[in-house]
């Protein structure tokens, strides 16, 4: 089966191999003439880099680069990229990358019109609306892993590097414009990050399918997402090459993100202050977060996941599920514990502290305490 498609929801995709080639008619749908390509370090030199930049350059678009972006980004990447955007003369971005690339393009995008600072539209009450929503530039948004789906998100996730803390930015105009999902460009992931993005998708879809927020919508997309990653993240981490694979993961990853508008929970209030403090990988930090926060959340959700081990082809309901949970990660080279990241038991009143303060814990069905996230940590430690 072809696995190409264009679609509209909740923005408007290109997807299928190869459709980075159609850049150039995505950058004039939106009036794009001289935009700015914001990548992370690592992937600046690589070849599918540079081959957009030269896509870019060859349609008269410039090849405007910026990536100064660490792996969690934070408010002094992000100004280099206003003053770099804004020095340039761009009139909108290209967010090119796994999440942190995703993110700290859109807020580029976001912050270069912007008066106030970057803080005052933390995703707090309606504080978003404290933007000018003209000012934001056009944003086009192009993954190269499959994990995040920053590209569908309308919030980035942007570390305060003085506090050490991971906040959301909300706003509905940082929804990119136009995606392209080209699974050509994952090809190239080492294993570790093939199997720690999709994990985080997973991680997306399972706390969306978690939460008790009513939104069937992003249940159903949730399910589906699910299965997808059971049934090719495998394929895809044993052979990079796989083309089917990538491609399912990528709307996967998408799916996750998309669902997850219906809340997410405690694998995300603790892998954020995590990957704050420590730096570690978000999506290989939710995985291993994830089976003590399926026992904490036992009593409200096993019913729920009766159906989701039938759908999925796990036996033994909820309790197959969460025996499913550690083979998958162990499968994929998953570590067993947050120690085994860096974490350190002296951290752990800290990051109990900023798990509290996540938005995230909205979105659990167990309301969140300082002793039952205390006991989740030491639990994962």
């Amino acid at each position: 089966m072809k696995l190409v498609g264009n679609w509209s929801y909740p923005t408007t995709m290109k997807f299928g191999a190869g459709r980075i080639s159609e850049l150039p008619q995505a950058c004039a749908q939106v009036g794009l003439k001289r935009p700015l390509l914001v990548t992370d370090k690592g992937l600046a030199d690589l070849p599918i880099t540079q081959a957009t930049l030269d896509l870019m350059e060859g349609a008269g678009l410039g090849r405007g680069l910026f990536c100064d972006v660490d792996p969690n980004p934070n408010e002094r990447n992000l100004a280099a990229g206003v003053a770099a955007y804004k020095a340039g003369g761009h009139d909108g971005v290209i967010a090119f990358g796994g999440g942190s690339g995703l993110d700290l393009g859109k807020m580029v995008a976001f912050m270069a019109g912007q008066t106030r600072p970057l803080w005052d539209f933390e995703d707090v009450d309606d504080w978003w609306t404290r933007a000018d929503a003209d000012a934001i530039a056009p944003i086009i948004a192009v993954p190269t892993t499959a994990g995040t789906g920053s590209e569908v998100g309308r919030a980035s996730v942007i570390t305060n590097s003085e506090t050490h803390v991971k906040k959301i930015i909300f706003h509905p105009k940082l929804l990119p414009e136009i995606v392209i999902c080209d699974p050509e460009l994952t090809v190239g992931m080492p294993k570790f990050i093939t199997a720690g993005t999709g994990l985080d998708a997973f991680a997306h879809c399972v706390e969306a399918y978690s939460s008790p927020h009513y939104h069937p919508m992003s249940q159903g997309i949730a399910l589906e997402g699910m299965r997808l990653v059971k049934d090719y993240l495998p394929r895809a981490y044993a052979d990079g090459t796989d083309i089917e694979a990538r491609a399912h993961l990528m709307s996967a990853a998408a799916m996750g993100a998309t669902a997850f508008q219906k809340g997410l929970g405690a694998i995300h209030a603790m892998s954020h202050p995590i990957g704050a403090v420590f730096h570690t990988h978000h999506g290989t930090t939710n995985a291993v977060c994830m089976p003590s926060v399926l026992a904490l959340n036992a009593p409200a959700i096993a019913d729920r996941f009766d159906p989701v081990a039938a759908y999925l082809g796990i036996d033994g309901g909820f309790d197959g599920f969460c025996d499913f949970v550690d083979t998958f990660n162990d499968s994929m080279g998953i570590p067993k514990t947050l120690s085994a990241l860096g974490v350190t038991k002296d951290a752990i009143p800290g990051l109990v502290k900023g798990a509290l303060a996540d938005p995230s814990c909205g979105g659990n069905p167990i309301m969140l305490t300082q002793e039952n996230l205390t006991s989740l940590f030491e639990t994962a430690l």
